[in-house]
């Protein structure tokens, strides 16, 4: 998992090829106009989600993992708050993996919490087991998928 800011993107391309494109949509584009639906970037490899929802207590919130997809998530508006576990650490399938949907939801509680506000991001690789959405009032959010290489 990473911390940082939008403005700090450009430290994070070597990491993985499709990084570029990925912060290049986030960096090009006024997030706070975006439209609730999502955005093809390129192709499958990459595209994102833009999303408004109401923020939830942590015991609500699901713990999730992605196989496929790295998420890079943005907060647009709003504070939000994730859970986080290394999945090595996660025992307790909650739901089985769903190829189609590339998710797999654990039982398991976080380890830890860390939240994120306007302009910072977080990035998810597949290790990292985690509970988004948690927080108080509307949360307004880009989820950028981006393809494993």
């Amino acid at each position: 998992m990473i911390i940082d800011y939008l403005s700090n993107a450009e430290k994070y391309f070597s990491l993985n090829q499709r990084f570029e494109k990925a912060f290049g949509f986030l960096l090009n584009n006024d997030l706070s106009k975006l439209e609730e639906r999502k955005y093809e970037i390129d192709d499958a490899n990459v595209y994102a989600t833009f999303m408004v929802r109401q923020g939830i207590a942590p015991e609500a919130a699901k713990h999730e993992a992605h196989d496929r997809y790295i998420d890079i998530q943005v907060c647009v508006s709003g504070k939000e708050t994730f859970g986080w576990s290394h999945r090595s650490d996660c025992e307790n399938v909650r739901e089985a993996y769903n190829p189609e949907k590339d998710i797999i939801f654990y039982a398991d509680k976080p380890d830890t919490y860390v939240g994120i506000k306007p302009g910072q991001f977080a990035i998810f690789f597949p290790d990292d087991v985690h509970a988004p959405l948690i927080g108080n009032g509307e949360i307004k959010k880009v989820v950028v998928k981006v393809g494993v290489m």
